[in-house]
């Protein structure tokens, strides 16, 4: 088995049971389009890997030593990257420390954030498309400052790299609303 199928059934298993904010979709087609956008992109197996695996430090009960020793010291260290050290925070510390991290990360940790940060709004924007503007009410910041730190992150990442690209368009797709100048933020 390679690391990408070991990744998947690890993911699979550590997330089973769990489900999309409000949505009855299982939430493992999240890590698996997260893995998508990763190879589509060419990224390596272990890149792609830690795409699969990026949210099972913060949401299950899986360790970064589970990790290291499945995966390899640079998945775990990705996975590491991508995840919020201290849920406890408010959203704005924590997403805040996100963006000041971003701006140093490797590669592997900036294209896996592109990469789950795009397959997420792309979820939220074919969400928005069935029940219009209510979606913004399953967060519990709504869009003016889901606006904000996507936008953030799209300016951090740039877009020299399709994936950077793609996660760009749809920031402006999703957010860009007549009378709102590209890149303003919440009040």
């Amino acid at each position: 088995m390679d690391r990408i199928e070991e990744a998947v059934l690890f993911a699979m298993e550590a997330h089973r049971g769990q489900l999309r904010k409000s949505s009855p979709i299982d939430y493992f087609w999240h890590p698996l389009g997260v893995g998508r956008l990763l190879a589509e992109e060419g990224c390596d197996e272990e890149i792609v890997a830690a795409g699969v695996l990026h949210d099972v430090l913060e949401d299950t009960a899986a360790t970064a030593d589970d990790l290291r020793r499945r995966f390899g010291e640079r998945v775990a260290k990705v996975v590491e990257g991508v995840s919020e050290s201290d849920k406890s925070l408010s959203w704005e510390k924590r997403k805040g420390a996100t963006l000041r991290a971003l701006r140093g990360a490797s590669e592997g940790v900036r294209l896996v954030i592109a990469a789950d940060k795009l397959d997420n709004l792309r979820s939220i924007a074919a969400d928005r498309e069935r029940i219009g503007d209510s979606v913004w009410t399953r967060f519990n910041r709504g869009k003016e400052k889901q606006a904000w730190y996507h936008r953030e992150i799209s300016r951090i990442l740039g877009e020299d790299r399709p994936l950077f690209a793609a996660l760009a368009r749809e920031v402006t797709s999703l957010f860009e609303t007549e009378g709102e100048p590209p890149g303003s933020s919440p009040s």
